[in-house]
């Protein structure tokens, strides 16, 4: 199998839009810079994502899915649009705004933990053989 590999995600679909709407927020709302231990847990946790997808996908798995501590809703990310949020993140200091995920099929995604346990017992089991 080939190196996986992540785009930046969904174009701004206001790119270049004198109308954006994100023009009416307010441009003292500053996004604090991540500190470095934020920095590092945000790097580490794109690398460990881009492990989950190796290991997940060809297992049907399309991404990862977040219970959203606003609204109390369960939030699906594809694996090219969570990292794209990690990698806004690293760049911005912030995820960039996007379109929940419509009809996303819940049986085709998972959480982190359960991503991270899954691909800590393949990698136990392929080292026992």
């Amino acid at each position: 199998m080939g190196a996986v590999t992540l785009s930046d995600g969904p174009l701004d679909p206001f790119l270049d839009d004198p109308n954006d709407p994100a023009s009416l927020l307010d441009e003292h709302d500053a996004v604090e810079p991540l500190t470095d231990a934020e920095r590092a847990e945000v790097t580490a946790d794109l690398e460990e994502l881009i492990d989950f997808r190796r290991v997940l996908q060809p297992d049907g798995v399309h991404g990862i899915c977040v219970e959203c501590a606003d609204c109390g809703e369960t939030h699906y990310f594809g694996w090219d649009l969570m990292a794209a949020n990690l990698r806004a993140l690293l760049g911005e200091g912030r995820t960039h705004v996007h379109e929940p995920a419509f009809d996303p099929q819940p049986e085709h995604f998972v959480s982190w933990d359960y991503a991270r346990g899954y691909t800590d017992a393949t990698r136990a089991a392929t080292r026992r053989h």
